[in-house]
């Protein structure tokens, strides 16, 4: 006879199916069951999508490969190959477009990335007012990027009762020749470029700060640390995988600027400021007569295989310190 104590465990026995039973056979999904599924709905429905993005992103990429084997001002076409690349990287300029390039995000990186995070980090300090600040740290990017560069187009006047250099004659400093000088034109543009691009920064890092819990800087008080130390053994860590995101999109703004070179100096003086988009703008518009579109288009490719490049190298280097 089978016993009180017994009868459970022949019924949680009898429930549970042995430990060596073979492993339920994964079903194969059919075009019927996955029509039964509602796969067509849902292809339907990511139809008007994929359309759109196929016509409006993915278009315009074949379309600039197939260029890049052409000579043409969109009059003429004429297929050359590979003959474009070849002119392309035999024109001693686009060296010093890329160092010129180069030049420009290092500058941009060394001043342009610390400065947003160390705007937030104050203003999250902040107990009063933090809404207005926030404000003020957007507003040049809301101000049209033209009209900005115009403007301090206007603050350096290389007169000496230009803006900056009568601030500058208040300390005894003698005028400066900010964009007219090749030493000092590239610094000029990415004091501007920084000034009308943090705010934007400062607004994620104000996102990303809130996320933070504030268990970790009441932890940090009680041992002692001051603001320097929450910032570097607390805020930096949290915002670890915001950071790296930053980092990699700043990387490719600066390898792509354009509207500065070409509104503040045209790439001068005696091309310190050509950079490879404006490179770009040259072939297409100011070569010959209808310009060459397949020189610029054929750089263009490059510049984006070489920035695609970049961004896997860097998300594979990274991807276990962001995480």
């Amino acid at each position: 006879m089978t016993t009180i104590d017994e009868a459970p465990v022949l019924i949680d026995s009898a429930r549970t199916p042995p430990s060596d039973a073979p492993p339920r056979a994964r079903r194969r999904r059919s075009p019927a069951t996955w029509l039964s599924g509602g796969g067509l709905a849902n292809l339907l429905f990511l139809a008007p999508t994929i359309v759109v993005f196929a016509l409006f992103s993915w278009s315009p990429i074949v379309q600039s490969v197939v260029m890049s084997l052409q000579r043409t001002n969109l009059i003429t076409w004429e297929w050359v190959g590979l003959d474009n690349f070849a002119n392309v990287l035999a024109d001693p300029l686009l060296g010093t477009a890329v160092l010129n390039t180069l030049w420009f995000a290092v500058l941009a990186l060394l001043f342009g990335f610390p400065l947003p995070l160390a705007l937030a980090v104050l203003m999250s300090e902040v107990r009063r007012g933090k809404g207005v600040y926030s404000a003020l740290a957007y507003l040049p990017v809301v101000v049209p990027p033209v009209v900005a560069v115009l403007l301090w187009k206007v603050f350096y006047d290389a007169s000496p009762t230009g803006l900056f250099n009568t601030v500058l004659g208040w300390f005894g400093v003698p005028p400066q020749t900010w964009l007219q000088a090749s030493e000092t034109a590239m610094p000029s543009l990415v004091l501007e470029a920084t000034w009308a691009g943090a705010g934007g920064s400062v607004i994620i890092y104000l996102a990303a700060l809130l996320a933070v819990p504030p268990e970790l800087y009441d932890a940090a008080e009680v041992d002692g640390a001051g603001v320097w130390r929450k910032v570097w053994h607390v805020t930096l860590p949290q915002l670890r995988g915001v950071l790296f995101v930053m980092l990699i999109l700043q990387v490719l703004a600066t390898a792509q600027v354009f509207l500065e070179p070409f509104l503040f100096t045209a790439g001068g003086p005696n091309n310190a400021t050509v950079t490879v988009l404006l490179l770009i703008y040259r072939y297409a518009f100011q070569n010959s007569l209808g310009g060459d579109y397949g020189e610029a288009t054929a750089l263009s490719v490059m510049l984006a295989i070489a920035l695609a490049l970049l961004s896997f190298l860097y998300f594979r280097l990274t991807e276990k310190w962001s995480s």
